[in-house]
């Protein structure tokens, strides 16, 4: 049996049972999982992790789990120590979180491991999701797993790569006209019709839970301590808020020391809507149209954007919105100096690394942390043109004249 003990609501406190549900009746805020956590402190050791499975589940006792998981090799992704980065940022202790390795390529499938042993848990014989392509490539390879019925709806513009990424799991595949937040809507009316399981709906409380793991993981790779900086990408704002609440987690279980770590957000300039927030000083997010080669983290009306920036003003952070033009410069300096072929979050996330780097908010001496949370492959048309090749005969004399080069 787990630990976790109920839902309540952020806002207003109310409990609930842990049923497929995730919007308080009375305020309309968002659910969380609460733990018995006396209970986790006593069963959780730095020694039983450590003896546990290399994936996410050596973290089970902090997940609101129960029974058997389903589980397709996610995470312990290696956290880089990233020199020629930090070089080329003035950075001494710069890491790089590696999430492009986990099996369908991005972080997502952290949550969906979690969400999908619910749904299972719950007697759902279909899952659902809204997505803009990560999360429809990590659900319909998770229902492959445990042969279950899938459907995934997409904006009718996701980039053809992730298109194949999620059909090659044979879900029922539904694109719609419209962005993320039309998507989104629409999913919200079919998951009050259709008794699915949707992965980020009815599910939300337990998929936001997954991505705690990758705090946990950061904070064991680094020798079981909090870093002094974490620069993040946002979408819905929700792995950010997770990322800080991990590592409290850890703190208040005694696992970690004291955390300390200044929390920065990061969105494109063309779908910033939390960003937009913090600077001007306010707590509420006005929600926008997304215009963005960055499509994964293009979500206009993010639903976790209060508390990503609470998140933010807790830890004397900050946030940061970059153009189009510093993503691709951002994705091209990660893999020029890293070997670390980022989708376009990632440059999102590289970008405002180097501007914060240049406003004076990370210092050279820190320990810094920068989260990368989808691989580039599937989204590689964004860089087309930067192929500059040449052609020559298959002679020796060729090649040197071509390319101007004498032995």
């Amino acid at each position: 049996m787990g630990y976790a003990t109920a839902l309540h609501c952020h806002k207003c406190g109310r409990n609930y049972p842990l049923k497929a549900i995730n919007l308080c009746t009375f305020c309309l805020n968002p659910l969380e999982v609460d733990y018995d956590y006396e209970a986790v402190a006593r069963a959780l050791s730095r020694e039983k992790i450590a003896n546990g499975p290399r994936s996410m589940w050596r973290y089970r006792e902090l997940l609101p789990v129960d029974g058997e998981v389903v589980d397709i090799g996610t995470g312990f992704t290696p956290l880089v120590k990233a020199s020629n980065l930090g070089q080329e940022l003035g950075l001494k202790r710069l890491y790089i979180k590696n999430d492009c390795l986990n099996p369908t390529y991005s972080f997502k499938d952290r949550v969906v491991s979690v969400a999908i042993t619910k749904a299972q848990e719950f007697g759902f014989d279909t899952v659902a999701c809204a997505s803009t392509g990560n999360l429809a490539a990590s659900v319909a390879a998770h229902a492959a797993k445990v042969n279950t019925n899938a459907y995934v709806f997409v904006p009718s513009n996701t980039e053809s790569g992730k298109l194949v990424g999620t059909a090659i799991y044979n879900p029922v595949l539904v694109m719609v006209e419209g962005s993320y937040d039309d998507v989104n809507r629409l999913c919200g009316k079919l998951a009050a019709r259709y008794s699915w399981g949707f992965i980020n709906i009815n599910l939300r409380p337990y998929y936001a839970e997954g991505s705690k793991t990758l705090a946990y993981e950061v904070a064991e790779q680094l020798g079981w301590r909090a870093p002094d900086c974490v620069v993040a990408p946002a979408a819905s704002g929700l792995l950010f808020t997770r990322i800080w609440k991990g590592l409290n987690e850890l703190s208040m279980l005694g696992l970690i020391g004291s955390v300390n770590t200044r929390m920065y957000v990061s969105q494109a300039a063309g779908s910033s809507p939390i960003v937009d927030a913090f600077a001007a000083d306010s707590f509420h997010v006005h929600p926008v149209k997304p215009d963005t080669i960055a499509k994964s983290i293009a979500i206009g009306n993010p639903a976790n954007g209060f508390y990503a920036l609470q998140t933010v003003r807790q830890s004397n952070g900050g946030a940061s919105a970059v153009t189009d033009e510093e993503i691709v410069i951002g994705m091209r300096l990660l893999a020029e100096t890293e070997g670390i072929f980022a989708e376009a979050a990632g440059g999102v996330v590289i970008a405002a690394l180097k501007k914060l780097v240049a406003l004076g908010a990370l210092k050279k001496d820190e320990l810094i942390v920068a989260f990368i949370t989808g691989a580039g492959p599937r989204t590689q048309d964004i860089l087309s043109d930067i192929v500059q090749t040449s052609t020559i005969k298959p002679t020796l004399e060729s090649f040197e004249e071509v390319l101007d080069i004498k032995a």
